[in-house]
């Protein structure tokens, strides 16, 4: 905040002048004051004890003294032990509006040609089923972050890597085979991506029957499962698909297609994108290659076996397989190769995986491996670990068919907004388009808002009928005091208000109004914050700290029915700004806000 970079240089100054020695800027803690205490700004003064050789309240006051002295945006201060808390003048504060007003993109870094460019991976589905919840934390954190580094001035690239082979996806081949009877997403009356997955359970169901059927003639489980003419099947059919066969191929080509337009109408209802996507059966040969030649190099090391490892014992960590005795792959070797080819496409500098903490390992020895391979983003590998989510009812199993799908999700989140919408008269008078309009808006910023609120680092509950309130820290509380902001906006206009470039800094302001210019104005280290911390939750529960402040405002104040001129113009601009943070801040999440509701 400029306020505080300008205090900071005069205390700078001021200890210099006090107590003739020089300081680095660096040691000033400057931070908000707490609420029990009048003020807005409060220095700690405990480092500068030394220095002044006195008591920490005596050395609270020379400072207050001298910046109520020699710094014009300080108003007034006191001391408490040994912090100095300062009150702010009110001319500063309608200055700082004035700078917010004056940037559209306030808070937010243009990228520029020499800006680090960093590449975000999420999503990462398997194409034996549809995106299920846990895919969509997983996308909307990757989105969300993906637009937290843009607004840091990162050139950002957002990538998929689609898990389109392996045995998985031959499960599902081979139930639609035996069982599908042609059967096509059109004639089924179903997405691609929702029929292929019923077959995966299919599979599933079937492959038990059969295990159950076999320990019933006395063999083990173990060795049932040995016997298993079903999984025989699935695996004589990988490696005809490993070996070009015509008839697999065309299959698995098939059946991948009806998932991947499944896959694009859930993204783009969802509102993710990606710039480049991935597909692990055009990767995996490349890590094969990539380790081979690491082979020769002697940076891994091959078994009697044939089989290749690498020895991390030197890093703190044991010995990890890279290629199996007969040369297939494994993740590791896929993800080496998918690292490879993206090197290949862009000039990467921060290579950020957004993926789920049950793969924290995985990742710590990915980092070391792209190193010793030479890659220059392998030791700035960023693992965006991220907790579980689940139901109140408990954990989901695709196998199974007890996962929430994505798809229906958003559909129940629709259907029970525009419920709740239509019960609180929030679609009074709308025609039915808008009023789909809104009601998509606010089922899907529950949603988002509900997920991304909460720290990525911590599992969570997901729950569908808390998420959709307009009271408390929720979306469509939000989204209705945006609507609510643009509405008095509209009045105004109507009035033949308008809003003026400058205001002028005579105002008299209150403390709600200096606090709420304050907490506005913080919206850019806020974003910083998130940008460093990879963590969308700062922002969520910064807006919601912003609109519950105005909120509080709007109640306690007169805007349009003020009888002073200056001061009911000053109100509009303060409550058009921090609009256009809300606005900002939850795009930065992916979520929409309706200028009525």
């Amino acid at each position: 905040m400029v306020i505080e970079q300008q205090i900071a240089s005069t205390i700078v100054s001021g200890i210099k002048e006090l107590y003739g020695t020089e300081i680095d800027g660096a040691q000033i803690q400057l931070g908000k004051t707490k609420k029990e205490f009048k003020g807005h700004l409060t220095l700690v003064v405990f480092p500068f004890l030394k220095i002044s050789r006195k008591s920490p309240e005596q050395t609270a006051q020379d400072l207050g003294k001298y910046l109520l002295e020699n710094e014009p945006a300080v108003a007034d201060f006191n001391v408490i032990k040994g912090f100095l808390n300062l009150t702010i003048s009110a001319s500063c504060w309608i200055e700082l509006l004035n700078t917010i007003h004056s940037s559209p993109s306030f808070g937010t870094v243009e990228a520029t040609e020499t800006s680090p460019l960093v590449m975000i991976e999420y999503s990462s589905p398997n194409t034996n089923k549809p995106l299920h919840l846990g895919h969509v934390r997983n996308n909307l954190l990757g989105y969300s972050l993906a637009e937290i580094m843009k607004a840091n001035g990162y050139k950002v690239v957002k990538t998929n890597i689609v898990n389109d082979r392996g045995i998985h996806i031959c499960k599902s081949m081979l139930a639609w085979k035996k069982w599908g009877e042609g059967a096509t997403p059109e004639s089924a009356g179903k997405k691609g991506d929702h029929l292929i997955g019923d077959f995966y359970v299919l599979f599933d169901k079937k492959y038990k029957q059969e295990l159950a059927e076999l320990q019933e003639s006395g063999l083990s489980k173990e060795e049932a499962e040995a016997k298993s003419a079903l999984m025989a099947e699935a695996r004589e059919m990988l490696l005809k698909w490993e070996a070009g066969d015509k008839e697999v191929v065309d299959l698995w080509t098939m059946m991948n297609n009806w998932v991947y337009a499944g896959f694009d109408e859930t993204y783009k209802r969802m509102g993710v994108d990606f710039d480049k996507i991935y597909y692990e059966s055009q990767t995996y040969l490349e890590g094969k290659g990539k380790v081979l030649e690491g082979l020769e190099k002697g940076v891994f090391y091959s078994r009697e076996d044939g089989s290749v490892w690498a020895d991390l014992t030197g890093d703190g960590l044991d010995e990890k397989l890279l290629l199996r005795a007969d040369g297939t792959s494994v993740y590791m070797t896929q993800d080496i190769g998918t690292a490879k080819l993206r090197f290949d496409d862009y000039p990467i500098n921060k290579m950020i995986y957004v993926v789920g903490n049950e793969q924290n390992y995985h990742f710590q020895v990915l980092s070391i491996l792209l190193d010793k391979l030479g890659f220059e983003f392998g030791k700035g590998l960023v693992h965006f670990s991220y907790g579980m989510v689940e139901l109140p009812e408990g954990k989901m199993k695709s196998r199974e068919g007890t996962v929430v799908d994505a798809d229906d999700l958003m559909e129940e989140m629709i259907s029970t907004a525009r419920e709740i919408s239509q019960e609180l008269g929030k679609l009074d008078g709308l025609t039915t388009q808008e009023a789909e309009k809104i009601a998509s808006m606010v089922g899907l910023g529950s949603l988002k808002y509900f997920i991304l609120k909460v720290d990525p680092r911590k599992n969570m509950t997901f729950n569908p009928k808390e998420s959709i309130d307009f009271n408390g820290n929720t979306g469509p509380f939000i989204q209705y005091t945006y609507a609510r902001i643009c509405s008095v906006l509209r009045k105004a206009a109507e009035q033949g208000i308008t809003l003026p470039n400058q205001l002028a800094a005579n105002i008299a302001l209150s403390e709600k109004e200096e606090g709420l210019i304050q907490l506005t104005s913080d919206f850019e280290s806020v974003v910083k914050d998130a940008g460093n911390e990879y963590s969308p939750a700062i922002i969520a529960n910064y807006v919601y700290d912003l609109v519950k402040e105005y909120n509080q405002f709007y109640h306690d104040f007169s805007i349009l029915r003020e009888e002073n001129e200056d001061v009911k113009v000053f109100r509009l601009v303060l409550s058009a700004n921090v609009a256009k943070v809300v606005k900002k801040g939850m795009s930065l999440l992916g979520i929409e806000v309706p200028e009525r509701m």
